[in-house]
C-alpha cells in the first residue's frame, strides 16, 4: 500500500494522501462538511448546528475548505448581504469516503479507547 502511495507522488509536491488528510483531518472540517451534506446553509446556521465552534474557527475551516474546492460561498446582493456555503461537486464526492470512515471509527472506537487503556485482547 506504501508503494501505492509513492507512485501517486507528484515530483516537487507532498504525498497527496499527507496532503488531503491534513487539510481535512483537523478537528472540524469533517463536522462542516456533515453538516452542508443535506444542502446549502448560511454561516449561523453552519454555527448552531455544529454547536460549540467559535465564529472565528468557523470561518477559518470554512476558507480552507472552499480554497481546497470542497466548499462554495455565494454572496447574493442582499442589504444586508446573505451568504450561503454548500459542497462542490468536489465535496460531495468526498461525502461516501467521509461516512466509511466515520462508520469504521464509530465500529472501532470501543476497540480504541480499550488499547489506549492497555487493556489486553483489544488489538
Amino acid at each position: 500500500m506504501l508503494d501505492e502511495l509513492r507512485t501517486a507522488e507528484i515530483p516537487g509536491q507532498s504525498c497527496p494522501i499527507r496532503d488531503v488528510l491534513d487539510r481535512i483531518g483537523d478537528q472540524w472540517s469533517l463536522l462542516v462538511l456533515a453538516t452542508l451534506a443535506p444542502g446549502t446553509r448560511r454561516f449561523s446556521q453552519l454555527e448552531r448546528e455544529i454547536g460549540d465552534i467559535s465564529k472565528q474557527m468557523l470561518s477559518k475551516t470554512l476558507r480552507r475548505l472552499e480554497q481546497d474546492g470542497f466548499v462554495a460561498r455565494e454572496v447574493h446582493a442582499e442589504v444586508p448581504p446573505r451568504v450561503e456555503y454548500h459542497l462542490t461537486t468536489l465535496g460531495r464526492s468526498f461525502l461516501e469516503p467521509m461516512r466509511e470512515l466515520i462508520r469504521w471509527a464509530e465500529a472501532n472506537q470501543a476497540a480504541i479507547v480499550a488499547a489506549r487503556r492497555g487493556e489486553t485482547g483489544a488489538a
